[in-house]
């Protein structure tokens, strides 16, 4: 071979090498989500429809127009599961596998946490009770009682009714009262709340459903100070505002207030869906139920808005509220914390809609929240000095 042919060889098995790489890298799959290092992905609540403050259902509206901002309006991760034939669903956002069907005993909060631990179903032995932010992600607000989707997941009784109440892993450590002294959250896929129910009891009402998980730990956040008055939750991928309204809104005005704020060089924030909202509760004791280290907050006994609209029940069909979430205690007409900080709950959005089921707490606070600059996808880092050498030595 002369020395012409030689260096012609080599140039074209250069080029076949260098150009195979380059189609390798592009068959590659995409996972730009999963190198962002988000390990708490916020399902989305399903909500497909905006609504006025009576609860009349109408045309999703522009910015700049009134109840522009609603849950519906914001493209989040849908649901994605997989029934996989052997009584268990695995959740494909969160990684978490679900037993489909509840066991048709209820439990104290103690004997609910013993059933799951020695559980074995679809081969696994590893099952646990799960957290109240766990329970909560398959929560289905597309159109309410039942708050989950039955295709899915099997309900504890023939019909949907308030006794859909199934046990969180969460003790309730910030008790005002001796009467909630020994409560746990637990999360009603009936209604779509989330309270605290007596956990000790022996018997009779007191005695609650559960659905046992299995994975890896899902809703721990990872909050970082960007020192702008902006918190970003690494695990949500979410920005949050460091302080809150300041003062109390009716829902449409606190829509308004997310639709005309802008702060940090961003314009782009919003009024969070109640999944996103209950994403940062602090339940490990913390009163107000969100960690002072990152958040500031006016009022210690607040609520604060979500986007999501709620469903009441059957028996009322037209009647839309709001759901909220109570970082400070959430009580009955007379004061006493009834529900537990952290609780779930929705109440009329305007002054003299319908009446919900607690006292009216019509003017209630707002953070607002934004989706954090994404992470650059890092594309697989070939050893390119192993193969190059080889070719131009030929």
């Amino acid at each position: 071979m002369t020395a012409s042919s030689n260096h012609t060889y080599r140039f074209i098995r250069f080029f076949i090498i260098v150009a195979g790489i380059a189609v390798g890298l592009m068959l590659l799959p995409q996972t730009g989500k999963a190198q962002t290092g988000i390990t708490y992905p916020i399902v989305d609540t399903g909500q497909s429809a905006c609504y006025d403050d009576t609860g009349a259902e109408i045309t999703c509206p522009a910015e700049g127009e009134a109840f522009y901002g609603q849950d519906t309006q914001f493209a989040d991760t849908p649901a994605d599961y997989t029934d996989n034939g052997d009584g268990t669903v695995t959740d494909n956002v969160t990684g978490l596998m679900w037993q489909q069907t509840p066991p048709p005993t209820r439990y104290n909060w103690s004997d609910a946490a013993d059933y799951c631990t020695s559980l074995t179903l679809g081969g696994y032995t590893d099952w646990r009770l799960p957290n109240a932010k766990a329970l909560f992600s398959i929560s289905d607000f597309s159109s309410g009682w039942p708050y989950l989707n039955t295709t899915y997941f099997d309900l504890s009784g023939q019909d949907v009714s308030k006794d859909e109440q199934y046990w969180s892993s969460n003790y309730y450590l910030a008790a005002a009262t001796p009467a909630m002294s020994d409560t746990a959250f637990g999360v009603n896929h009936g209604t779509g709340h989330i309270k605290a129910y007596p956990a000790q009891e022996i018997g009779g009402p007191g005695l609650k459903t559960v659905r046992c998980v299995r994975g890896d730990d899902y809703a721990v956040n990872d909050f970082v100070d960007n020192g702008d008055g902006t918190i970003t939750d690494d695990a949500t991928g979410l920005m949050w505002l460091q302080d809150d309204s300041g003062e109390g809104l009716d829902w449409e005005n606190a829509l308004a207030y997310a639709d005309s704020f802008s702060f940090a060089g961003y314009d782009d924030w919003r009024v969070p869906n109640v999944k996103e909202l209950q994403s940062i509760i602090d339940y490990s004791g913390a009163y107000p139920a969100i960690d002072p280290t990152y958040f500031n907050i006016t009022d210690e006994d607040s609520y604060f808005w979500s986007s999501t609209s709620a469903y009441f029940s059957p028996v009322n069909p037209g009647y839309y509220y709001g759901w909220y979430v109570a970082f400070g205690y959430a009580v009955d007409a007379d004061g006493n914390d009834t529900h537990g900080a952290g609780a779930v709950r929705f109440d009329t959005k305007v002054e003299g809609g319908p009446a919900g089921e607690d006292p009216e707490r019509i003017y209630n606070y707002v953070r607002l929240v934004r989706d954090a600059d994404g992470g650059t996808v890092t594309p697989p880092q070939w050893d390119y000095h192993i193969y190059l050498p080889l070719v131009i030595s030929q």
